[in-house]
């Protein structure tokens, strides 16, 4: 599975931005595609994730503020991302995950100044 990453860029503090993230090469039917995130010095941490059932999970830092979405059809995941905050700030890297089979993304940088 290849993933390849869209979005990202540099915003003020409030303001919106949008990812997405196409997958190709082989297909699992059953599969979750989300986002991470990794700051300066930090751990990566998961942002959302959604099933192919459709059901997601938030960070509780991003609740509220951000929705994951994602098109079967065509195998991609969308982050739509509002009220960013500058400790938003971090390269944001696609996930897909699939019976015990982890793949990763390029990272896109997302920084929010205030």
């Amino acid at each position: 599975v290849q993933l390849q990453a869209f979005g990202g860029g540099l915003v003020q503090a409030g303001q919106s931005l949008a990812l997405s993230c196409a997958a190709s090469g082989r297909a699992f039917s059953i599969n979750t595609m989300g986002w991470y995130r990794q700051a300066p010095g930090k751990q990566r941490e998961l942002v959302a994730e959604v099933n192919s059932g459709g059901s997601a999970n938030y960070a509780d830092s991003v609740k509220g503020r951000f929705t994951i979405s994602r098109d079967n059809a065509k195998t991609v995941v969308y982050l739509q991302m509002n009220s960013l905050k500058p400790e938003d700030t971090a390269v944001y890297y696609c996930n897909y995950r699939t019976q015990g089979a982890i793949y990763w993304g390029q990272g896109t940088q997302v920084t929010v100044s205030s």
